[in-house]
Formats: C-alpha cells, sequence, structure tokens
C-alpha cells in the first residue's frame, strides 16, 4: 500500500467563517432524486436534509500545501481564451483543450477525456440546461459504482474495458466567469477526514436511466475550506472519483453555502465546472 500520509492538515490558521451546511440524514429506504416530474408521488429528498453549522475555514494559507491526492482539492492559476461560456462550440473548440491540458500538467496522467460543462448562474433561466443554479447540499458527483459507470458511457466497449483495467480519476475543474466570488461560494472537505460511514450512495432518477451520486452525512471530524474571494485567473480543482484503492483521496464532498460575510448588493456568484476523465 501507497503510505500516503493520512494526516490531517493543519486548520489552526486565521480566517474562517461559520455556515450552515445541508447534510442528508442516513436511514433507510435508499435515498432518490428525481430530476423530472413524475405521475406519482415519492418521498422528497430534502425530507433527509440535516443543517448543521459548521466553520470553514480559509485554504489560503495552506495554498502550497494542497493536493488532489492528499486533501482531495488543490488551486490552480491561468487564463482562458473564451470569450462566451454560453456557447457549446465555443466550449468545444477552446475551452476542452484548456481544461485537459491543466488536468494532464496536475495529475501526470497520460489522457484526459472533457465530457461535462455546466455553467451555474443566481437567478439564471432554470429551463436551459446550461444555467443551472449552485448545489446546497453536501454532495460528491461520483460513487464507487457510477465512476466505472460514467467510462462506459463515455466510451466503446473494448475501450472502456481496457481503461478500467488501469486506474483513472475524475476531477471537477470550477472556475468563475464573472469576476472574484463574494457570493455563494462553494465550500469543500479534507477527503481524510470523511469516514466510509458517511458516504450515503443515492440515486439520480432520470426518465431513462438511474445515476448515482454520494450525499454526506454529518461528522463533527470533518474539515471544511473554501478560497475567499476566489479570482477569476484561479481554478479549484476537485477530485470526485479515483479508482486508487492505496490510500489517496478518491472522493471529496463539496457544496454550495452561504457566506455570512457576503456584503449586501455583492455580484452574484457566475462559474462554470468541467468535469474531466483522467487516464493513466
Amino acid at each position: 500500500m501507497n503510505q500516503i500520509s493520512r494526516k490531517v492538515a493543519n486548520t489552526n490558521v486565521p480566517g474562517y467563517v461559520l455556515a450552515r451546511l445541508n447534510y442528508t440524514r442516513a436511514g433507510e429506504p435508499k435515498p432518490a432524486v428525481y430530476m423530472y416530474e413524475t405521475p406519482e408521488p415519492h418521498p422528497s429528498i430534502e425530507e433527509r436534509n440535516e443543517p448543521h453549522q459548521v466553520a470553514i475555514h480559509s485554504a489560503r494559507p495552506l495554498l502550497e500545501t494542497l493536493s488532489l491526492d492528499l486533501q482531495g482539492f488543490e488551486l490552480a492559476h491561468g487564463g482562458t481564451a473564451i470569450r462566451n461560456f454560453d456557447d457549446p462550440a465555443e466550449l468545444k473548440a477552446v475551452y476542452d483543450s484548456e481544461v485537459a491540458a491543466l488536468v494532464i500538467a496536475k495529475t501526470g496522467a497520460k489522457r484526459a477525456l472533457v465530457f461535462d460543462h455546466t455553467v451555474r448562474r443566481i437567478g439564471g433561466d432554470d429551463k436551459s440546461s446550461l444555467r443551472r443554479a449552485p448545489v446546497h447540499v453536501v454532495h460528491n458527483d461520483y460513487t464507487k459504482w457510477s465512476g466505472p459507470q460514467r467510462v462506459r458511457d463515455l466510451l466503446p466497449a473494448k475501450e472502456a474495458d481496457e481503461a478500467l483495467n488501469r486506474r483513472f480519476a475524475i476531477v471537477n475543474v470550477w472556475r468563475s466567469i464573472n469576476g472574484p466570488v463574494t457570493d455563494t461560494p462553494l465550500a469543500f472537505a479534507d477527503a481524510r477526514t470523511v469516514a466510509d460511514a458517511d458516504w450515503i450512495a443515492t440515486d439520480l432518477k432520470y426518465p431513462d436511466r438511474t445515476g448515482e451520486v454520494y450525499r454526506i452525512a454529518f461528522n463533527p471530524a470533518h474539515r471544511w475550506f473554501y478560497v475567499p474571494n476566489l479570482q477569476p485567473d484561479e481554478i479549484l480543482l476537485l477530485k470526485t472519483y479515483d479508482s486508487a484503492k492505496d490510500g489517496r483521496a478518491r472522493f471529496m464532498p463539496h457544496t454550495a453555502f452561504d457566506d455570512p460575510a457576503t456584503k449586501p448588493g455583492t455580484a452574484k456568484r457566475q462559474s462554470i465546472e468541467s468535469r474531466v476523465l483522467a487516464f493513466f
């Protein structure tokens, strides 16, 4: 086993806020989120919400020590040639290669496949698939099952089988698209502080398929961080899946949160997150 240190990052640093995060109450039955209107009533996932006030520390004093393989998140710097983040053609022609190059540089992967971009705006047109509101619940985008399934969904069967025989990871690349983020920032938990029992597999129900994400049960051991006033040239990398089982971070809880330090009239957050398969 790779002897990666399990020591939790020092959180005794200046700068933190107290904020409420929406955890999920564990228990049966398996929770589900319906991504469409159904003719029959079903239990609301919101009934399982369990809010807790936690300390969310500034990650800025720790930026040089952060690692995707230890905490599960880190910060990069870089600009972009993109002019219109709402143009799928421009994203594919320009941003895909920028994001892939960044993930390869940060992870050492041999290949990176960008497979999704999501633009989030507060108060935007929720009917548009490109404009979604920030997610105010503690979660991770993939599970032990849905990570490999994503590879099978995206690659031809033979290529997928070959990829699944080697290490691969899924990285979320997150950045602001309208200036510094001072409203509804992103919080992320040190992956080393999350116990196996904290992960709650949750179905994502679509009309034609069922996906799966992790929601997270509250644990006072969790250590939360954010990057205050994230700048447009600062890029968050979040590891949401890793097939390696050698002690490195495999999943990493994250959520949008209401920062109590946000001043009235602050510009609403606009951001883009790009999901990337990294093959080693």
